[in-house]
C-alpha cells in the first residue's frame, strides 16, 4: 500500500510542516534519545518507545496497540534495525488512523445529493468552534457554494456576535434570535431560509457547555428533531471541534460528547501552538471517528482538511531526510 500520497499543494503542505513542527521537534528528539547505542529493536527499546507516545499524548490504549503491532513485526524479523523505527512509526500511525469519504480529497467537499448539506457543529467553550464554523464557511464560499450559517449558541451574546462577523467576512446570511431563544427554534428557522435560498451548505452553532450528559444530550437531540422536519436526514454531519493544544482533555470531551450525541466527524484546532499533536493519532483510534479537519493557524485557509497520508507524512518526513 501507498501510505504517502502527494495530494496538497506546496503552500499547504507547507501550513501543515509548520504546524506540526513543535509536535515533530518533541517526538523526534525523545525517539533519537531511545535508539542511541541500540542497532536492533529490543524490548528495552519498545519500553521507551511505549512512554514517548504516551507523553506525546497519543493516549495509552492506542500506545499500547501501536507498540503490540511492532512486536509482532519484530518476532518475525528479530533483527529489524533501530533505523527503520522511524518508518515502522510511520506505517502503523496511518493504518490507525480513522479514513472518511472523500480522504483522498485535499480541498473542501460536501457528498452528491445533500442539498443543503446541513453539519452540526458542537463543543466546548474556548476550542475554537465557532471560528472552525467561519472558517468553513469561508472556504466553502471561496468554491463558489451559498452558506447560510445558525447562531444556534444563544446561551453566549458574544458567540452570536462573533458568528456574525464571521458571516460578513464569508459573505455568509447568518440567521440569529435573541440570546436566550431556544436554540432548536434559531436551527428550524435557518434550515428554512437555507432551503428557501436554495444554499448549498448550513453551519450550525450550539452552545459550548459541557452541562450534565443528560441535559446536553436533550439540547441536541431537540435541536435534530426539529431540523429534520426541514430537511429529513438532517443534519448530514454532526462535528466536534477539539482543542488540540488541551491534550488529555480532549480525549475526556470527545468521551462526553460523543456519548451524548452521534459525532460522525471531527476538528482539531490549535496543533500549531503545541507539541501535543499526537492527540490527533489517539483520539481518531479511540472513539472511531475520523478527524476531517485540522487547525494548523489563525488564517481561514490555515483550517485544512485532514488527510492521514498528508499527516503522517508531515509529522515523520524532515525526519527520515536529515
Amino acid at each position: 500500500m501507498n501510505f504517502f500520497k502527494k495530494l496538497f499543494s506546496k503552500e499547504k503542505k507547507e501550513n501543515l510542516n509548520q504546524g506540526l513542527e513543535k509536535t515533530r521537534t518533541g517526538l523526534f528528539s525523545k525517539l533519537a534519545r531511545i535508539v542511541v547505542g541500540k542497532s536492533t529493536i529490543d524490548d528495552e527499546v519498545l519500553d521507551n518507545l511505549e512512554e514517548v507516545l504516551i507523553s506525546s499524548d497519543v493516549g495509552v490504549p492506542t500506545t499500547l496497540k501501536i507498540i503490540a503491532s511492532i512486536q509482532e513485526r519484530v518476532s518475525k524479523d528479530k533483527y529489524m534495525g533501530t533505523d527503520e523505527l522511524n518508518r515502522i512509526l510511520r506505517e502503523e500511525i496511518a493504518t490507525l488512523l480513522s479514513s472518511h469519504e472523500g480522504e483522498e480529497q485535499s480541498d473542501l467537499f460536501i457528498p452528491e445529493g445533500k442539498k443543503p448539506y446541513v453539519i452540526m457543529v458542537v463543543g466546548v467553550n474556548g476550542v475554537g468552534k465557532t471560528t472552525t464554523i467561519g472558517k468553513l464557511a469561508y472556504q466553502f464560499n471561496k468554491q463558489g457554494k451559498k452558506v447560510v450559517l445558525g447562531a444556534a449558541d444563544t446561551f453566549r451574546a458574544a458567540a452570536i456576535d462573533q458568528l456574525k462577523v464571521w458571516g460578513e467576512r464569508a459573505q455568509a446570511q447568518v440567521v440569529a434570535q435573541n440570546m436566550g431563544s431556544d436554540p432548536a427554534s434559531v436551527a428550524f428557522d435557518t434550515l428554512q431560509s437555507a432551503v428557501a435560498q436554495q444554499a448549498d451548505v448550513v453551519l450550525i452553532d450550539t452552545a459550548g457547555r459541557l452541562h450534565n450528559k443528560v441535559g446536553l444530550m436533550n439540547e441536541l437531540s431537540k435541536i435534530k428533531r426539529v431540523m429534520e422536519k426541514v430537511v429529513a436526514d438532517a443534519p448530514h454531519e454532526i462535528l466536534l471541534v477539539l482543542d488540540g493544544s488541551t491534550g488529555q482533555n480532549a480525549f475526556e470531551q470527545a468521551k462526553q460528547f460523543t456519548a451524548a450525541t452521534d459525532v460522525n466527524a471531527l476538528a482539531i484546532t490549535k496543533i500549531d501552538g503545541t507539541a501535543k499533536g499526537g492527540v490527533v493519532i489517539g483520539i481518531s483510534d479511540q472513539f472511531n471517528v475520523p478527524v476531517k479537519y485540522i487547525g494548523v493557524g489563525e488564517k481561514a485557509d490555515q483550517l485544512q482538511v485532514f488527510n492521514r497520508f498528508e499527516f503522517v507524512d508531515s509529522l515523520f518526513g524532515e525526519a527520515e531526510k536529515s
